[in-house]
């Protein structure tokens, strides 16, 4: 009797484990729906397949072994449910789950024009930082009162924090006043570190924020969100670079984007600081295989945002694709409001229509004018005879010029150099505190030799898109 209730307990839990094992097999199912109905077309990933909703909103994903959330990549005119800045777009993958299902919101406004606002680099270490992190954000907050009809969202190209896990919950409560969905970026800070392998360099991160690489739509617009930060097992080691799993989901995820439509990548650390790919195969500040996400860009008109640098930047790589490498929210580390190349703390806006962009950086605590600093005669140590300017959104489509006495001079020269006040901050160690923090050389300033030391000087600053911004230099 009793070895035949020890066979019948066995042959109970065989089956039990083929019944479990039949239903991971079989793959995940779900649906997605608004107001109770199935939404069709909708993309699903479990971040290694991507399939569409059919006409009833229903989808079904193959098993997969490693995959850890299942996702919706939100379409136009949609919302995902969200907690405060928190967008629940994602479910963990849980074996006793047999479905995943999805409700989205209609979005209330028209998103064929939305904005985006693109921060990086809170960089926040300890509850003062945070502090730091509130006064930044008022200025957003005064800024999306003034388009309270607009829909916006925030994407955090990350280093969200300094090493230090525990101010995530004080960081998103912060993020919380503006009432705003924010999309995130795994940044080389809010890693992991000192684990085994890079697959565990991000569990932390992912227990806040899900899925270390995403995708969700607004109008004519596809918004990629990646983690290009690898680590390489060495304390504080990383390099820039996508890994193939990634690689093989974006190529998926961008089989459903219509070439006619924009496309926009974030992620922290920037693909190139140049136009020459520099190939390097360990690159802590540059994306060692950008081309590679080049090449599955190609036939969109694209933008990459990016941060890491803590310094403001853009590089036009062709007609089709740009790269927008975002100052840092921190400034100079939460000691100084402006940056190690003299960029004020601030947030880049892209305002989309259709699929057309327009973009300009707004410097916290400074109107939108605020687009460049001039400085007097005698202000720079390498050119103690010029005029100096500092225009930190700066590309090849800017032109400065400048003015003495009224009478028109021509273009200021670029040339790559030290901005004075940010030289004269980093130089201060008592303030900066770190011996570390040093002001860095950029190539978005302008210099020019006036002829008369006592003549009237204005700088005259155009924008890519014929916006005009100028300053008397005294």
């Amino acid at each position: 009797m009793k070895r035949l209730l020890k066979y019948l307990f066995v042959c109970c839990i065989c089956i039990l484990n083929m019944s479990a094992m039949a239903q991971s097999a079989s793959g995940i199912k779900g649906k997605v729906m608004c107001q109770g109905k199935g939404i069709s077309n909708v993309v699903v990933t479990n971040g290694f397949d991507c399939v569409l909703t059919d006409t009833k909103g229903m989808y079904s994903l193959p098993y997969h072994r490693d995959a850890c959330f299942v996702y919706v990549t939100t379409p136009a005119g949609y919302l995902p449910q969200r907690e405060a800045s928190l967008p629940h777009y994602y479910k963990r993958i849980d074996s006793e789950v047999e479905n995943y299902d999805f409700t989205l919101i209609k979005n209330p406004r028209n998103d064929d024009k939305h904005i985006c606002l693109v921060q990086s680099d809170v960089q926040a270490a300890k509850a003062s930082d945070i502090e730091g992190y509130m006064k930044y954000l008022k200025d957003v907050r005064q800024f999306v009162g003034e388009r309270r009809n607009s829909d916006i969202f925030v994407l955090d190209c990350g280093d969200i924090v300094g090493n230090a896990p525990a101010i995530f919950p004080s960081y998103i409560q912060a993020s919380n006043v503006l009432d705003l969905p924010f999309y995130r970026a795994v940044g080389n800070h809010d890693m992991e570190y000192g684990v085994r392998s890079y697959e565990h360099s991000y569990k932390t991160f992912e227990e806040y924020f899900g899925p270390i690489y995403y995708s969700f739509n607004r109008g004519k617009a596809h918004y990629i969100v990646l983690n290009n930060c690898f680590y390489i097992n060495r304390h504080y080691r990383y390099i820039g670079y996508i890994d193939e799993r990634t690689l093989q989901w974006i190529e998926a995820d961008l089989s459903f984007v219509p070439k006619d439509h924009l496309v926009f990548v974030a992620m922290h650390i920037p693909s190139s600081s140049t136009k020459e790919l520099q190939f390097n195969a360990l690159l802590p500040d540059e994306t060692s295989n950008a081309s590679s996400l080049y090449d599955l860009l190609a036939g969109y008109d694209a933008h990459i945002f990016s941060g890491h640098t803590h310094y403001n930047w853009n590089v036009v790589f062709n007609d089709k694709l740009m790269e927008h490498n975002t100052a840092a929210v921190c400034g100079t580390f939460w000691k100084a409001d402006i940056c190690t190349d003299g960029t004020p703390s601030g947030y880049g806006i892209y305002e989309v229509n259709g699929n057309k962009v327009t973009w300009s950086y707004k410097s916290a605590g400074f109107p939108i004018d605020h687009q460049f600093r001039g400085y007097p005669v005698g202000s720079s140590e390498e050119y103690p005879q010029d005029i100096i300017a500092n225009v930190w959104n700066w590309d090849e489509l800017w032109k400065v010029e400048w003015y003495e006495n009224g009478k028109c001079m021509g273009e200021m020269q670029r040339f790559e150099g030290y901005d004075p006040e940010a030289k004269i901050i980093c130089s201060d160690k008592e303030r900066v505190e770190y011996d570390w923090i040093m002001p860095i050389k950029t190539e978005h300033l302008f210099k020019a030799t006036p002829q008369n030391k006592n003549a009237v000087i204005e700088i005259v600053v155009t924008d890519r898109f014929g916006h005009i911004y100028k300053q008397n230099i005294k």
